[in-house]
């Protein structure tokens, strides 16, 4: 038998740990934006800083294109039913991007002067990730009213009723 004045339990009371769930949308985005810094580093560090890479530039900057817009595409695919979280999650990841691509600048000096300033990278992201939005909510739409048959109506519309003189 236990002494009532013990302390110890018997039984081991285990803390019951609460985890904030982080939205899906913002897990891709962050994930995404990482992935792109990423890519964005080492293309520009294989560019500017191994020399034995400058005879094969053409493969070098055909496979930094081909991974970035494979990386740029995971949250379009990962939301595609989802417009709304799409477009979030994708300027989330972009916008991480444009601020480690305005922070490359600092290293690479004429990184802006060879491409582009980062407002302007950070305006071509909204805008590819924009018409990827739409086109997905308008194929969602379509694909919605395909579903669902249009009935002409049998009676007389409102709009159109005679009034008695």
């Amino acid at each position: 038998m236990t002494d009532p004045t013990s302390t110890t339990h018997p039984i081991p009371v285990q803390a019951h740990v609460s985890v904030k769930v982080v939205s899906p949308a913002v897990r891709v985005g962050l994930y995404t934006g990482a992935l792109l810094t990423i890519v964005m580093v080492g293309s520009l560090i294989a560019a500017n800083r191994l020399s034995w890479l400058d005879n094969r530039a053409l493969e070098r900057n055909g496979a930094s294109y081909g991974l970035f817009l494979a990386i740029m595409l995971i949250p379009i695919f990962r939301f595609l039913n989802r417009p709304l979280k799409m477009f979030s999650s994708a300027m989330l990841a972009w916008g991480i991007f444009v601020i480690a691509y305005d922070i490359a600048g600092m290293f690479f000096h004429s990184l802006f002067q060879a491409l582009r300033s980062p407002f302007e990278a950070l305006l071509e992201g909204a805008v590819v990730y924009g018409v990827c939005a739409v086109g997905s909510w308008v194929g969602g739409m379509i694909l919605l009213t395909r579903q669902h048959r249009v009935v002409p109506r049998r009676r007389r519309s409102d709009f159109f009723t005679t009034h008695p003189r």
